[in-house]
């Protein structure tokens, strides 16, 4: 594949949507020569977001292993929280905040394409933990959320949005929330010629 034409996959979460960002996030990746080739604003179901993310047990772990990580660093005891230590127990937790937050307000669903898009986007975006997000960044500039904080309101993290990761899982998700419709075509002045 042409490295032009890589497309990636960014949702405006909750929290991006209330502070009024889309146009600022969306103005980010086009300043960076990135072609918006499919935007759509929706409510998503608890079903759609229940299935955006991994419900199987390898990634609920890994996701309460980062938990038990962040409360290990800041000297917390998963056990008050939590009730458990068990990776696994505090995944489906953190999954199921994740959830609740995702379907909190609307939503703003995107393909983008470009060079590298996948590592450009998460580039302007920043790390996925807003306190660790450098100033110049969405998320440095715009957010200043932890794990530490949110676990201790029994909430996911407040990060503005997502961004596909690697370029399968962002063909993954465009097939899940796009179903390779509406996905546009066109030249961009100064990009594409």
């Amino acid at each position: 594949m042409n490295p032009k034409k890589e497309k990636t996959f960014v949702l405006i979460k909750p929290d991006g949507t209330r502070k009024g960002l889309i146009g600022e996030i969306i103005k980010r990746f086009e300043q960076r020569d990135l072609k918006i080739v499919a935007l759509e604003m929706f409510q998503p179901t608890k079903e759609e977001i229940d299935n955006h993310y991994p419900k199987d047990g390898k990634w609920m772990a890994r996701l309460g292993g980062k938990t038990l990580e962040t409360y290990k660093k800041y000297n917390l005891d998963p056990m008050k929280d939590f009730g458990s230590e068990d990776p696994l127990t505090l995944g489906k937790e953190v999954r199921k905040w994740l959830v609740d937050y995702m379907i909190s307000a609307p939503l703003v669903k995107m393909v983008i394409e470009g060079v590298h898009a996948v590592d450009m986007v998460r580039k302007i975006a920043g790390p996925t933990l807003p306190y660790q997000a450098d100033m110049g960044t969405i998320r440095g500039d715009f957010s200043n959320d932890s794990p530490a904080v949110a676990n201790a309101e029994k909430r996911a993290v407040a990060n503005l949005l997502h961004a596909s990761e690697t370029p399968e899982e962002a063909r993954h998700e465009i097939e899940h929330w796009f179903k390779n419709e509406s996905i546009q075509s066109y030249k961009r002045f100064g990009v594409d010629e």
